[in-house]
């Protein structure tokens, strides 16, 4: 299964583009921050991720605004065939719940 979700702010987002298809793609910048525990031990975790919507949730992905946080749902794939760099696709997402905080570090 290749399945990952978790509540994250957008820091940076592109313009609707579209594919030699006609598919609609935004590409974006996620960023994440919080605490786990690991063995017992709290773990601060903290991650840029870079990732895209494509299809008819691109226009939703498109509107809402940088600094957003929300629970994204999605799974990991390579950039492309030869790339080795994996990229988030954004499968579903929402305003993050009143009872989940991300530590933006700042």
């Amino acid at each position: 299964m290749n399945q990952l979700q978790f509540v994250g702010l957008i820091t940076e987002r592109e313009a609707i583009r579209y594919t030699p298809a006609g598919m609609p793609i935004v590409n974006a910048l996620l960023q994440h921050s919080s605490q786990q525990m690991e063995a017992g031990i709290a773990r601060l975790t903290e991650f840029e991720i870079a990732a895209l919507a494509a299809g008819e949730i691109s226009g939703r992905f498109s509107q809402v605004p940088l600094g957003g946080i929300y629970e994204f749902t999605g799974f990991l794939a390579k950039k492309s065939r030869n790339s080795s760099r994996l990229v988030f696709h954004i499968i579903d997402f929402r305003p993050a719940n009143v009872g989940q905080h991300l530590d933006t570090g700042a």
